[in-house]
């Protein structure tokens, strides 16, 4: 079901947002202090693209730093990349097989917003798990 799931959000959804946030991360790279935010950027979009079958769960060791930075994040493109997940939320919502992708789109929002101090793990049980 979760690949299903996500072949139906990569169309209509994923592909859209993980431009957003790919683009973010490009332009995030040009100036080099900014590089730290432009890999947080890249993550997330990969977590954008292909999202059932995986979670967004607090890293135990962030701290002050990672609070400050996602402060500067939301001023860079948080805040865009958050808008692009209420627009996207809001059209699948309108049908009734889009409702569950827009759950998910909406539970997207705090980790565009604050994507530092954020690990993405699998949520299958399995053999060949691995931390994202």
């Amino acid at each position: 079901m979760r690949t299903i799931l996500n072949i139906i959000w990569l169309i209509f959804a994923g592909f859209g947002l993980w431009l957003g946030y790919m683009l973010a991360g490009i332009l995030l790279c040009i100036p080099i202090i900014t590089i730290p935010w432009a890999i947080a950027s890249f993550r997330i979009a990969g977590y954008a693209i292909w999202p059932f079958g995986r979670e967004v769960v607090a890293k135990p060791t962030a701290g002050v730093g990672s609070f400050l930075g996602n402060v500067i994040w939301v001023i860079l493109a948080g805040w865009w990349l958050a808008i692009g997940h209420i627009v996207s939320g809001i059209a699948l919502c309108i049908t009734i097989i889009g409702i569950p992708m827009g759950i998910a789109d909406f539970k997207m929002i705090p980790v565009s917003l604050m994507p530092l101090g954020k690990d993405i793990v699998s949520t299958r049980q399995g053999a060949f798990d691995r931390t994202l």
